[in-house]
């Protein structure tokens, strides 16, 4: 826990935890929170429509992706 004991913002923990950006690890981290983002917008949109994820795939031509 010493690693966080001078912590102050959100970005220094974030740093700590994935590095500065511009690394690949800062980088991959990046790119996985906008992914992240973007599905829980895409899934509030789809529900407010009242469609389910089949419906979504059938009406946008893709299929819904099986979670295992």
């Amino acid at each position: 826990m010493d690693k966080y004991k001078d912590i102050t913002t959100f970005e220094e923990l974030i740093e700590v935890e994935h590095g500065k950006i511009g690394t690949e690890n800062r980088n991959e981290y990046e790119q996985n929170a906008q992914m992240f983002i973007v599905s829980e917008m895409l899934k509030q949109a789809r529900k407010e429509a009242n469609l389910t994820q089949e419906q979504l795939a059938e009406k946008s031509g893709t299929k819904k992706k099986l979670y295992f």
